[in-house]
């Protein structure tokens, strides 16, 4: 048996292995996200904390019974002082007698029993309570729409400087072609030594530049992986590439159909709206009288001998009530009018907050479909700029090897290249990022269905 065991454990290390060196897509990094980033964690904790709340809530309007027992040694019996005639009736007039009442040990247990029958408050702070639930789930959604738009916006970091790196590892490559052909050139005659020296510098550059190229990539994948919970120390590998993304249908998409609600913060504010009006409500109804039900049972007994005690039967003497208390509130002094000015203060502050949201929803998308479209057209304009500078490159490099140009016009065709390269890769993450932020500001950020 125990054979196994350690079998099915080592076959469950090694899926999960497995599981982490496969390729991972956005949307595995997203559900990834979802389960383990410790925000998401702590709102959902609140959530659950909130429902727990209204459960607390309910508790109190239900039957509420208590029981209660002491025992007393009264170590030192009062004294009290009567008129001495009672006791004497030749006593002198305003004579008193010392006298001790009560026994030495006294005991008394009891039952108690309370039930609310109309409180409006109640019913008021119930609904309230429910409500404060359905905020901490939408504060939920807002941070999981955060990080769903964060791991997305660090996914295509990673894909952009994916694709940097293999790009100048082919510089890299082109360079170190050259360089020996300048050599070779050099040796042969055909070229001077300040024609290797300018290659060279080139060359190194090249070098160092792969090396930051790497450390970028290796950052853009710890920053994924922070965003995902992930540890650091765990293999990530990403499934897709720049080419899924349809740049040119996502405008379209994201403005069709759009309501103020599918933005979550709007959301928010309609659910603080109405926790404001229900505690304006719950204050007027504080003027209405409340019912409870009460009920009491228990016995009491005293003696000098302790040992009395357990002939509960025998000398306890029991005694009970019930009935049904009234609250009528009267006169406070103008407090809960007070209170329901201030009130219904917040309630027009909750609406000159959804205005204010709406005009910055507005002014979000303008500013956000006018970036889209300008970034995605200097996308487009730089990666012409990379293919006309690499051809530039390529024929200023034939040139030079059939004699016909010279070793500056190659170096200057090479930094020209470079610089379309950084311009393209530039503008290329400017275009992903601001797909997120378009689709964030229309309110398309979508969170996996089983992850809600």
């Amino acid at each position: 048996m125990m054979k196994n065991f350690v079998l099915v454990v080592i076959a469950a290390i090694a899926a999960q292995a497995a599981m982490a060196q496969r390729p991972m897509t956005l949307e595995e990094c997203i559900d990834y996200a979802l389960e383990n980033n410790p925000n998401v964690k702590s709102s959902r904790a609140a959530v659950e904390a909130s429902q727990a709340k209204v459960g607390e809530y309910l508790s109190s309007g239900l039957p509420q019974l208590s029981a209660a027992a002491d025992l007393g040694d009264n170590f030192v019996i009062p004294t009290t002082f009567v008129p001495a005639q009672i006791f004497d009736p030749s006593a002198p007039e305003g004579a008193l007698a010392p006298v001790q009442f009560g026994t030495k040990y006294t005991g008394r247990a009891t039952i108690d029993l309370q039930q609310m029958i109309f409180s409006g408050s109640y019913f008021v702070g119930l609904k309230a309570s429910r409500t404060y639930t359905e905020l901490s789930k939408r504060e939920q959604t807002a941070s999981e729409i955060d990080l769903v738009a964060n791991v997305k916006k660090a996914y295509y970091s990673v894909l952009v400087n994916k694709e940097r790196y293999a790009l100048v590892q082919k510089n890299f490559q082109r360079l170190d072609s050259l360089l020996r052909q300048t050599r070779i050139m050099y040796e042969n005659g055909f070229a001077e030594k300040i024609d290797v020296n300018r290659v060279q510098v080139q060359f190194n550059n090249i070098s160092q530049t792969i090396k930051t190229a790497a450390t970028g990539l290796d950052v853009s994948l710890k920053l994924l992986k922070f965003q995902m919970g992930m540890p650091m120390k765990e293999p990530l590998t990403l499934a897709d590439d720049l080419q899924t993304i349809r740049f040119e249908a996502l405008s379209g998409d994201v403005s069709s159909n759009f309501n103020y609600h599918n933005r979550i913060e709007y959301g928010q504010l309609e659910i603080n709206k109405a926790l404001v009006g229900l505690d304006i409500k719950n204050t007027k109804v504080q003027y209405l009288p409340s019912l409870d039900f009460y009920g009491s049972y228990g016995a009491s007994y005293g003696t000098s001998v302790f040992s009395n005690f357990v002939a509960f039967g025998e000398n306890w003497r029991t005694f009970g009530v019930y009935g049904l208390r009234i609250n009528m509130p009267i006169f406070d002094g103008m407090r809960k009018s007070k209170i329901i000015q201030q009130k219904k203060s917040q309630l027009r502050q909750v609406e000159n907050a959804q205005q204010l949201l709406k005009n910055q929803i507005d002014m979000e998308q303008e500013q956000y479909s006018l970036e889209f479209e300008n970034n995605l057209s200097a996308l487009k304009a730089q990666e012409e700029n990379m293919k006309l500078a690499e051809e530039v490159y390529n024929v200023a490099v034939l040139k030079y090897q059939q004699g016909v140009g010279s070793n500056i016009e190659v170096i200057d065709a090479d930094a020209a290249y470079k610089e379309a390269q950084t311009n393209y890769f530039a503008a290329l993450y400017d275009a992903l990022i601001s797909t997120v932020d378009l689709e964030k500001a229309y309110g398309k950020i979508v969170i996996p269905s089983t992850k809600k």
